[in-house]
C-alpha cells in the first residue's frame, strides 16, 4: 500500500471531468466485498449529496492532485494503522467483516 493522500484532498481521476474530494480510506463495494479500494470520495465542490453518490477508486486512477488535505501526527498514525490492516487483509485474503 502506497502513501495515501489525506482526507480532504481534491483530485481528478483519469478520464473524468469533475473533481473528487477524498472522504475515506479502504472502501469496500457492497456488491463486491472481496475488492478493497484505496479511497472513497464525493464530487467537488458539491460534496456528499446522498450515500449512493460515493465514488470508490484506487490511487493509480488519479490523474491530477489539485489540493492535499490537512495532515498532522494523528492522521499519519491513522494511515500507518490502515497500512497494517491492509497488509493483514492482503496476506490472509479476509474481508473487513472477518478481520479480528
Amino acid at each position: 500500500m502506497r502513501d495515501l493522500l489525506p482526507i480532504g484532498s481534491v483530485v481528478l481521476l483519469k478520464g473524468a471531468v469533475k473533481k473528487i474530494m477524498i472522504i475515506g480510506y479502504m472502501a469496500i463495494d457492497k456488491e463486491n466485498t472481496s475488492k478493497t479500494y484505496d479511497y472513497s470520495g464525493c464530487i467537488y465542490p458539491e460534496g456528499l449529496l446522498s450515500s449512493d453518490q460515493t465514488l470508490l477508486f484506487d490511487h493509480e486512477q488519479i490523474n491530477q492532485v489539485f489540493f492535499e488535505g490537512y495532515q498532522n501526527e494523528e492522521s499519519e498514525l491513522f494511515k500507518n494503522q490502515l497500512k497494517e490492516v491492509h497488509k493483514q487483509l492482503t496476506e490472509s485474503k479476509k474481508t473487513l467483516d472477518t478481520l479480528e
